[in-house]
């Protein structure tokens, strides 16, 4: 265990001998790296962002392009809501998030349109007056083109902010952010060209497709990237994370493509929807709670590791690495006056963020800095709980 002398016990549970504040064997290291990447990506991603709304008030006019945002809203807040409960037991930094928003609803959108026009223009010199095949550009060229550009963002993210990869629901949830951008971005594209095409009824039958029966689609098929990074990091990272990247891009281009071609070219799609992607759903649904558990299983142990040590008492592990647990938690923080809620949920924040960093160590895949973090999230833990106790 931490080498660290234990700190002082909190709130309503048995109190423990206080001990010595914590000598430090090593000067603590910030990670600077993760918020310099995320500043610059947040900024580059708003700038091609701005690119993106200026050519898509060119392509469709700025009445529809309002129009269509307001419509893509929709399915974006259910799927977002979606996402933030998947990440409510350990939160990913919101730097992050938003990059990752940015990746897919803008570079991504980018990368795909210009790939898009590059093919168009070569059909068009090779075949003058040709066109690409419809059935190549919706179930080929698309899923490859469209899941690489998305699995890039992840992959960023994972090579600039390793320390926020503890496993695959992390992956799950920055693949998922990533997909609800670009299926943001790719909504306003579809409901407007739609209302100019067909008129309402034509953007209400889209809309029904695209923000009713499938809003999670471009999640699915990311999800097997994002997925595959988190079990390459989770098995040592490194190199190797590469391959994992290709494996699970190699999923995620394979479930568009069956997704695509079932709903644009089968003889009965909604027999096929019914039959191939609403199971696709909930296999991905009970995936997703099986992670969610096995994030609070290794938060009770690790935190039981430290409670060994003296860091915590075992009452406080129930507080801390349990939903009951931490309910309980924050219902004596509002009942206190001032109310400590803020306080609190730092303190939870904190102690599983130790957890998953104890993980690593355990693990053998923390090294150096996975010590120094260790160091400083116990050193505000044990800021934390004084100021609970005041």
């Amino acid at each position: 265990m931490s080498h660290l002398a234990p700190g002082p016990s909190p709130y309503p549970v048995a109190p423990q001998p206080v001990a010595a504040a914590p000598a430090w064997a090593a000067p603590v290291r910030a990670r600077s790296g993760g918020s310099v990447f995320a500043i610059v990506g947040i900024v580059i991603g708003g700038l091609v962002g701005l690119l993106v709304v200026a050519y898509l008030a060119l392509a469709l006019g700025a009445s529809v392009l309002v129009i269509g945002s307001i419509l893509a809203f929709v399915p974006l807040a259910g799927v977002l809501l979606a996402v933030r409960w998947v990440d409510r037991w350990e939160p990913e930094p919101r730097g992050a998030l938003w990059f990752a928003f940015l990746w897919g609803a803008a570079v991504s959108v980018a990368i795909a349109l210009i790939v898009d026009l590059g093919v168009e223009l070569a059909v068009a010199y090779s075949q003058p007056g040709g066109a690409t095949d419809e059935f190549v550009r919706t179930v080929v060229q698309a899923p490859i083109v469209e899941e690489t550009a998305k699995g890039l963002g992840v992959l960023l993210i994972y090579t600039f902010a390793r320390w926020q990869f503890d496993g695959p629901l992390d992956g799950l949830v920055y693949a998922a952010v990533v997909a609800a951008g670009f299926a943001f971005t790719e909504n306003i594209i579809y409901f407007g060209s739609s209302l100019i095409e067909g008129g309402a009824e034509s953007l209400g039958a889209t809309f029904v497709i695209r923000g009713i029966f499938s809003p999670f689609a471009h999640v699915l098929f990311t999800a097997c990237t994002g997925l595959a990074i988190g079990l390459g990091a989770r098995r040592g990272g490194g190199g190797g994370v590469i391959g994992w990247f290709f494996l699970g891009l190699a999923g995620a281009i394979a479930l568009h493509a069956l997704w695509n071609g079932s709903l644009g070219f089968g003889e009965d799609a909604i027999g096929l929807y019914v039959t191939v992607q609403v199971p696709i759903f909930v296999a991905a649904i009970l995936l997703t709670l099986y992670l969610r558990r096995e994030e609070v299983r290794v938060t009770r142990r690790r935190l039981a590791e430290y409670a060994g040590a003296g860091w915590f008492s075992h009452a406080e592990v129930e507080l801390l690495a349990t939903p009951a647990g931490r309910r309980q938690a924050k219902a004596w923080a509002r009942m206190q006056a001032p109310p400590r809620t803020a306080l609190m949920k730092r303190l939870i924040a904190d102690a599983t963020h130790l957890a998953f960093i104890r993980q690593r160590i355990a693990t053998g895949q923390g090294g150096a800095l996975a010590a120094a973090d260790e160091q400083a999230l116990l050193a505000s833990i044990v800021a934390e709980r004084h100021a609970l106790l005041g």
